[in-house]
């Protein structure tokens, strides 16, 4: 590839990633520092002292926050390229092995962080797209009962054609991404000419003395001040989509400075006037041009819920691929990047719970305590994770490790603290949410661990099983018989229930165990091995990582070569299917848990379609389980 070729590649994904990553954080002007002097509970006095010193914790927020932690630190703990709060808990997971308290506790993180990544994903366009529209009421009072109908109309539009990848959308939406960014920089500019002291602000010592003169009132405004940061989360998980490089560029070459020179330019106006608190995003606008703005806002925060939308769907693949849910439909939407996929049910229950949250709220300001409370939680866990994979990947003592990760700890805490006095005002919506997750996550872990026990028992053993067929040989049939097996040892029950049932065993038998890596890929020459028993019947072991999507009959036949040719009219898969009963006589609580555990497992994708099996080559044998 030439230089002008590989610089137009790195352009066209710095544009994408403009388009898909910062569109969350590229939105919290239109509600971030009008939040932090109208909460309602803590509302804060409009003065120079009390703007310079807001002005001044937003950009220091940016700088620690998002320029250092999350761009210089956080990004650099990728798994293999992956990022996420996810793909962290899996490399210390690599790192220390599964047992011990140590690592339990750093899953229990993880999946927490995931949960309330998966809140954040329906509350960031409900807010965000609410926020835009109410734009709508500043430019016209009579169009205010439109913001709610309109809002429902964008956010379903914008679900509706997730199908087509982020890849495509990224191409469609960097353009209007960048002509957003330049709104914010130009009119913050424009405002900030007329009042240039405000860039006083830029003094640190201005945060300091605001929390010597606010004291508590000052800490409740860290809640609001928080909002500057959202989209920080949701920028590590979809480094996957593009890669570190191009998210870097955009954000130290456009998206910081567009921000701060609007909310600069927002402090510069509230220093003028204080008549448009409630929209002062839109009054930095000339007022012709409002109705446009308003549009190109519209659009900018349906970009801000793509990013969190792509988090989300690479998050759900993890949580599936590590065992915590079950099977769901992943469909890949590039040939290029695997990182770039669409989770179908993900994608229509997030439209229906966004869409609940905008009728049940149905202001941007009644929403900011639920967001900033899931985000923040979020951001403190991973923060904890950052430090733990320090930690063990270093080699340096948790002392030394903690001192050097303190002022991001503190940050995070005090984030973290503010948001919690929001809990009652929406801030407990996010954390149900979560709560409901993890149990329905406990639930299906513990039952899958159940049945695998049962499973086990009834296995028997392959010495037994060889030495069987051996004496009483059963018929053969030409063709390849593949049992997909969850255990590596042991014969699978579908094929014993085959041979009692139909007194027939196949010429070559094929027993295949998928495998999860804590990787998120896994190279092709390691893909999976064969190892030769008797009587024609091989274990095969497959590996993927859990950001990729098996394919068992591309990948099958790279592991076996040519000794064995696997073609549409001589292979058969067969798959044990088990409907679970559970017993009547078990404590209550154990039953519940068995009856969502069992209500999933009906739910579930069948193995068929997640492994990708031609379906007129499928045979299910099923059985029935009590628990």
């Amino acid at each position: 590839m030439t230089a002008d070729g590989a610089q137009r590649v790195t352009s066209v994904r710095l544009l994408a990633a403009l388009g898909v990553v910062f569109g969350d954080i590229g939105t919290s002007p239109l509600y971030a520092l009008r939040e932090c002097f109208l909460n309602s509970h803590h509302p804060l006095a409009v003065t120079e002292a009390n703007v310079l010193g807001v002005l001044s914790l937003i950009t220091w927020a940016l700088i620690l926050v998002i320029s250092i932690e999350y761009m210089a630190v956080l990004m650099r703990a990728d798994n293999r390229g992956e990022g996420g709060i996810l793909a962290l808990t899996a490399l210390i997971g690599r790192k220390l092995g599964q047992g011990g308290a140590y690592p339990k506790l750093a899953i229990a993180l993880g999946v927490l962080g995931a949960t309330l990544m998966f809140a954040d994903s329906m509350i960031t366009p409900a807010i965000s797209v609410l926020s835009a529209l109410e734009g709508l009421a500043f430019a016209n009072a009579r169009l205010r009962p439109l913001v709610v109908p309109l809002a429902l109309l964008v956010i379903t539009s914008l679900y509706m054609i997730q199908h087509h990848g982020t890849a495509r959308i990224g191409r469609v939406f960097g353009p209007v991404m960048l002509v957003w960014f330049a709104t914010l920089a130009v009119s913050g500019a424009v405002s900030v000419a007329g009042n240039p002291g405000v860039l006083a602000a830029i003094n640190p010592v201005h945060a300091l003395r605001f929390f010597l003169d606010n004291g508590l009132l000052g800490f409740f405004v860290m809640g609001a001040v928080f909002l500057v940061v959202t989209g920080g989360e949701a920028l590590y998980a979809d480094m996957g989509h593009f890669g570190p490089q191009p998210i870097r560029h955009a954000w130290f070459g456009v998206v910081l400075p567009a921000l701060l020179l609007n909310y600069y330019g927002q402090g510069a106006l509230l220093l003028r006037d204080q008549q448009h608190l409630h929209q002062l995003f839109f009054a930095l606008m000339p007022a012709v041009a409002v109705p446009v703005v308003v549009v190109l806002a519209a659009c900018a925060t349906v970009i801000a819920s793509q990013a969190v939308i792509s988090g989300a769907f690479t998050i759900a693949r993890a949580i599936i691929q590590l065992g915590y849910s079950p099977r769901l439909a992943i469909r890949s939407t590039s040939a290029d990047s695997a990182g770039q996929i669409y989770v179908p049910v993900v994608n229509w229950l997030f439209l229906l719970g966004t869409a609940g949250l905008v009728l049940g709220f149905r202001n941007s300001s009644n929403l900011a305590a639920a967001y900033g409370v899931a985000v923040a939680t979020t951001m403190l866990a991973t923060t904890v994770l950052l430090l733990a994979y320090a930690h063990v990947t270093t080699g340096f003592s948790k002392r030394v490790v903690l001192l050097c990760g303190l002022p991001f700890l503190c940050i995070d805490v005090t984030f973290f603290s503010a948001n919690l006095v929001k809990v009652p005002a929406g801030g407990w919506l996010p954390l149900l949410f979560a709560l409901v997750l993890c149990l329905l996550i406990a639930a299906w872990r513990t039952g899958r661990n159940e049945l695998s026990v049962r499973r086990n028992a009834e296995r028997m053993p392959e010495d037994l099983f060889m030495t069987s067929i051996g004496i009483e040989p059963p018929v053969r049939v030409p063709g390849v018989a593949i049992y997909l097996s969850a255990a590596t040892r042991g014969i699978p029950r579908a094929l014993l229930h085959n041979l009692k049932h139909n007194k027939v065993l196949h010429e070559h038998v094929l027993l295949v165990t998928v495998e999860t890596q804590r990787t998120p890929m896994v190279a092709p020459d390691q893909r999976g091995t064969r190892l030769a028993l008797e009587h024609g019947i091989s274990r095969v072991k497959m590996a993927y990582g859990f950001m990729e999507q098996p394919d068992l009959p591309q990948d099958l036949p790279r592991v076996l070569g040519d000794s064995l040719t696997l073609d549409a009219m001589n292979t058969t898969y067969f798959l044990g299917h088990e409907t679970v009963r559970v017993n009547a006589d078990a404590p209550l609580v154990q039953r519940v848990r068995r009856h969502l555990f069992a209500a999933m497992l009906r739910d579930e994708t069948s193995a068929a379609d997640y492994f990708g099996l031609p379906p007129n080559q499928v045979v299910e044998i099923g059985a029935q389980v009590v628990l």
